[in-house]
């Protein structure tokens, strides 16, 4: 079987990792910023980065940094096409949050002072935590029901709507990960490209297993 394409919305700058990632796996790249649909791939990689307009998710600014207006309607757009086309989409960080936002749920713009210690790095390095995962879902099925990942974020999912379904938590209670009930759709909160390949650590979960599963995903969708 070819390498299926995969399309990547990629931050303004950087990037490169979660391509590498693709690459690695075995998948296709086709990767920029701010892109329009490319319904030739597989599937969609929504990668991290800044906040999201509080407006798209009904909410004053409550403690977001400036957003990428033409990022999110670009992204936003997009996760509407690939659901429309049943096929998959891996979303990371901020592109978990988009997923959720898209259909309709909220984000907790500034974490509390209680945790937000254990998610928002210094010195340029990631923190790392554990995750509480729900039994027979796809993190169990790859890690079993806990794993160790780094973090990078302020914000984190609040409402979730169906048909979301998180799947796991970080240890003050908001989900770290989301599943589609219908759809081959994954959002996780922290990097596992980050946690990968040349990036691999031994204080965390091996990323690898995620994008695996996702191009796997990719590959089944072109037939």
């Amino acid at each position: 079987m070819s390498r299926p394409d995969i399309q990547i919305s990629l931050p303004p700058q950087g990037g490169q990792t979660y391509i590498n990632a693709i690459r690695h796996t075995g998948g296709e790249p086709v990767a920029a910023y701010c892109p329009v649909l490319e319904a030739k791939c597989g599937g969609l990689l929504l990668t991290g980065g800044g906040d999201i307009e509080p407006s798209r998710f009904s909410q004053e600014n409550r403690g977001s940094n400036p957003p990428d207006r033409a990022r999110d309607e670009a992204e936003l757009a997009l996760v509407h096409a690939y659901l429309a086309m049943g096929k998959p989409i891996l979303g990371i960080c901020r592109g978990m949050q988009i997923l959720n936002v898209a259909l309709g749920g909220d984000l907790i713009q500034d974490l509390p002072p209680q945790v937000r210690p254990f998610h928002v790095g210094l010195g340029g390095e990631d923190n790392v935590h554990p995750l509480r995962i729900t039994a027979q879902s796809i993190l169990y099925q790859l890690y079993g029901p806990h794993m160790q990942v780094n973090s990078w974020h302020h914000q984190a999912v609040g409402k979730v709507p169906p048909p979301l379904r998180p799947i796991a938590w970080a240890e003050g209670g908001f989900p770290e990960a989301l599943v589609h009930e219908e759809l081959p759709v994954l959002g996780v909160q922290f990097h596992p490209e980050r946690m990968a390949y040349s990036h691999k650590r031994t204080d965390t979960a091996d990323g690898s297993h995620i994008f695996r599963w996702f191009v796997q995903q990719c590959e089944s969708s072109m037939g």
